[in-house]
């Protein structure tokens, strides 16, 4: 990693804490009027160049990954997790993370769209293969129970079967009591 990838990196970390205490603050009124006028400063100063479109779209070859600004494991989104996906040599995929305020829907548990989009990542990445990209055909969920916030959790996806273009794979999330989430999804790659 750069120098500046690692930079920008270290941004969005302190961004993801900026969330998660704007979420989590009890301060008084005066000091949220003070934080909101240095945080629009800030951002007036980001924004002095800004790159046209989306990070993936960028045609700079600087070593930044274009997954970079990806919602699930991008390093520059502070929307992200962001994830680390591991790959076995049996093409099984998974991942660990902690997910805090930023990600709640019913109080304590994780929002069930989150858990989907963590599901539909990990799953996809069963079927990506480099230089072939694989997109969601279809994703089926079943919620067994609410995921809880602030607890180790982990997505497991494995490969059921492959029929032409087509990837079938199945995965579940889970915290330390079991499956919250269990997933089927068909992967499609494009034809060329």
């Amino acid at each position: 990693m750069t120098d500046s990838a690692a930079m920008y990196e270290a941004l969005t970390t302190s961004v993801r804490r900026l969330i998660d205490a704007t979420i989590r603050t009890e301060v008084d009124i005066d000091t949220v009027a003070a934080m909101k006028a240095k945080i629009d400063e800030i951002t007036e100063q980001l924004s002095a160049n800004l790159m046209p479109g989306s990070f993936g779209e960028r045609v700079v070859n600087d070593g930044q990954s274009p997954g970079s600004g990806n919602v699930v494991i991008g390093v520059r989104n502070p929307s992200a997790p962001p994830l680390t996906v591991h790959h076995d040599n049996g093409g099984a995929v998974w991942t660990e993370c902690v997910l805090g305020a930023a990600y709640e829907g019913p109080p304590g548990h994780v929002h069930g769209g989150v858990s989907a989009m963590i599901l539909d990542h990990v799953l996809g990445a069963t079927a990506h293969k480099p230089g072939r990209p694989a997109y969601t055909g279809t994703l089926t969920l079943r919620y067994h129970r609410g995921t809880p916030l602030r607890h180790s959790l982990r997505a497991d996806a494995w490969i059921d079967r492959v029929q032409g273009v087509k990837t079938f794979a199945a995965g579940k999330l889970s915290d330390g009591a079991g499956t919250t989430v269990s997933a089927e999804g068909v992967f499609i790659h494009p034809r060329r």
